[in-house]
């Protein structure tokens, strides 16, 4: 008893020491993508409430989509800042997430001490501790660390109260509301938690059952009341700070819990070394990124426990841990099976990380309790330190970029640069920008363009002779700019893999692990712009000759040979057109323009097999480019009419609304088969 009660004191003096690093290590976060995205929401949804819901913006969302997620604690937040008047917006709200996240880990640490003593505990914060992805998230993510935080509460106290003494306390059942409410307010997902709360109930009750013949019906009737009050309670508080819930509570809430399990937003990622589209990812994709970006410590760990599981026979709970193990798989079957769409890593699934980190520290707290002899643990300590070292080391030396670890089955971050995403949550910019504007304050330039490729004007707030604007990467040729702040994020995999990223106009580079991960780029000069601007106005020479001089200072760009080829094709010269996209393509083989205006010129002059060769390997760049499947086809049909149509299908299996494919798919049954011409060409008429 006596050493448990030390442990207890161990526990509660590291829990707090990691609450203040973690509270000061926030102040290092970068402002990442979804930061602007749920603090503009959570902006529109105050004044929703402000107004008594005249301000219908945060109902409103068809890009982004953001009406179906509650959002409660960036809502929440947001209400703080407002009421207090707080000025440092972002920063506030990574100190909130901080302390989300360390409270995400306390209530970790407090189920794996009722499961498995005090031990377990400490070591639940040390894994922790020693995370980079759920610390670095922890720091700037308000939507998926607070939904850990609702998730492991809430298994928190179902478990309590179904395992816990005969006398359910009140406290608990309020924590146990408070707790659901909060991870539906979040995400509709959070339903899951409802079922699991019956679901396990009537589990428990049939073991009680099995184990001992009789069942109290009396006390049985009286704990599924009490799940019914915390089910019907939890659902009335979860919609509280959720206009789109309010509009209609239960019709919404299951608008938003089937949109999030079948999210219609398809972006591409790097995974495996080529870009694909999140909608086609391997139906491994979760568990394999969950491998290579956990520490090895921690897998160790669940090694462990899978090989000392008996033990679980002797701990007394081995219905409350195979629970645990339920919420922890459960998600991940269910997307595997479901085939859903999911991006990002594993950053939606933050919240079954907690359950896994206590099974590791169970693991090790097992294998202690096997070894007998002491010096034989002090080893398992030695290996444990080993073991830590990589994510310390990563950690200390990328005080900013947590996140972005990779563990050494990936070969650590620069081993996954090129082969994985890396700064998809755009926080380089954050250092780029602060860079950028200490820059132009020691060259006293009075004023300047600046585009991102993700909105800086908060970065830029203090500035007002810097205007700022969003332009995509490959596009930047085309636009008035004077810096350029880029993150690696939609490179193609090719350029990183071979150092060609950065371009040489980079002043400077923010890098994590030594791999690059956003820069700033200075134009040398606007001649690109200009050539562009001639181009669309139909000056064709005027554009050649511009793009001529932008080539000599910057030849690295392959959407300026694109448009110097325009240029070209346009004045005539054919083979200096066809010269200049090859040039591109050396540049970029991946270069999506490059490759369909080959395609069409090569069909322009019969060359069949060429237009086939630049369609294919379009199709095989990008899968959505769907009129390369159209071009495609046309070649085929003369020679392979059910290739041509097999092309067709699949291009219409990808996109069924694609009147080109559905056109084109008509034209081969034109002749043969006139009837199922018709048919087709009605469905075209069809389709707004």
């Amino acid at each position: 008893m006596m050493k448990e009660t030390r442990l207890k004191y161990i526990f509660l003096a590291s829990s707090a020491f990691l609450l203040i690093v973690m509270l000061l290590m926030s102040r290092n976060a970068g402002i990442s993508c979804d930061d602007v995205l749920h603090y503009n929401q959570s902006e529109a949804v105050y004044n929703y409430f402000a107004t008594h819901g005249a301000d219908q913006a945060a109902l409103q969302t068809p890009v982004n989509h953001l009406n179906y997620y509650g959002q409660s604690f960036d809502n929440f937040v947001t209400i703080l800042i407002r009421w207090f008047g707080i000025e440092d917006i972002y920063g506030f709200r990574h100190l909130m997430c901080a302390l989300a996240g360390w409270l995400a880990i306390f209530m970790t640490a407090l189920l794996a001490a009722w499961l498995s003593g005090y031990r377990t505990s400490i070591l639940v914060v040390f894994l922790f501790a020693i995370s980079p992805t759920f610390f670095g998230h922890s720091l700037n993510n308000l939507k998926d660390i607070p939904f850990a935080l609702g998730y492991i509460s809430s298994v928190y106290f179902t478990l309590k109260i179904l395992f816990g003494e005969k006398r359910v306390r009140f406290y608990e059942i309020l924590l146990l509301i408070l707790s659901i409410a909060f991870t539906i307010s979040i995400r509709a997902v959070g339903l899951l938690m409802i079922c699991y709360l019956f679901l396990f109930f009537f589990i428990c009750l049939f073991f009680r059952y099995y184990s001992d013949k009789r069942v109290d019906w009396p006390g049985t009737l009286k704990k599924f009341m009490i799940l019914l009050l915390v089910a019907g309670a939890s659902f009335f508080l979860s919609i509280l700070l959720w206009p789109f819930a309010l509009q209609s509570p239960i019709k919404n809430m299951f608008m938003s819990l089937h949109f999030m399990t079948h999210f219609p937003g398809t972006f591409r990622e790097i995974f495996e070394g080529r870009t694909e589209w999140t909608d086609f990812m391997p139906w491994y994709y979760l568990p394999k990124y969950m491998a290579i970006t956990i520490p090895v410590i921690v897998l160790t760990g669940l090694l462990t426990f899978i090989a000392l599981i008996k033990n679980l026979v002797t701990n007394g709970k081995l219905l409350a841990w195979f629970f645990l193990a339920v919420t922890m798989l459960f998600p991940i079957l269910f997307v595997i099976i479901e085939r859903s769409n999911i991006y990002s890593g594993w950053r939606q699934f933050l919240f079954l990380y907690p359950p896994l980190i206590i099974i590791s520290a169970a693991g090790f707290s097992f294998f202690l309790d096997f070894l007998k002899n002491r010096y034989i643990k002090w080893i398992l300590f030695a290996v444990l330190f080993i073991l830590a070292i990589h994510p310390v080391r990563y950690m200390v030396d990328n005080k900013a970029y947590f996140y972005l670890y990779y563990n050494q089955l990936a070969g650590g971050l620069k081993g996954a640069s090129g082969n994985y995403e890396t700064d998809y949550y755009y926080t380089g910019q954050t250092e780029a920008s602060h860079w950028l504007i200490n820059y132009l304050g020691t060259k006293r330039i009075d004023s300047a363009r600046v585009i991102a490729t993700f909105p800086v004007d908060w970065q830029f707030r203090n500035v007002p002779s810097v205007r700022t604007s969003y332009c995509r990467n490959e596009e930047r040729s085309q636009y008035d700019w004077d810096y350029a702040i880029i993150t690696n994020r939609y490179i193609p995999p090719g350029l990183l893999k071979t150092g060609s990223w950065p371009p040489s106009n980079a002043i400077y580079t923010v890098y994590a692990d030594n791999v690059p991960i956003c820069a700033v780029l200075e134009r040398k000069s606007k001649e690109d712009f200009h050539g562009y601007m001639a181009l669309e106005e139909g000056r064709n020479s005027d554009a050649v000759k511009s793009f001529k001089e932008a080539l000599k200072i910057d030849d690295s760009d392959g959407m300026i040979f694109y448009n110097f080829a325009r240029a070209l094709y346009n004045e005539g010269e054919f083979l200096k057109a066809d010269s200049a996209l090859k040039r591109g393509l050396e540049i970029n083989p991946a270069c999506e323009p490059i490759l369909m205006y080959l395609g069409n010129i090569s069909v322009a002059t019969k060359d069949t097999a060429s237009a086939v060769k630049y369609f294919e390997e379009l199709i095989n760049v990008n899968r959505k480019y769907f009129n390369a499947y159209v071009e495609l086809a046309k070649l085929n049909e003369g020679m392979d009419v059910q290739k041509a149509r097999q092309l067709l299908r699949r291009c219409l299996y990808i996109n069924p609304d694609f009147k080109p494919a559905i056109k084109a798919l008509a034209d081969t049954y034109r002749k043969s088969d006139p009837g199922v011409a018709e048919k087709y060409d009605k469905l075209v008429n069809s389709i707004n």
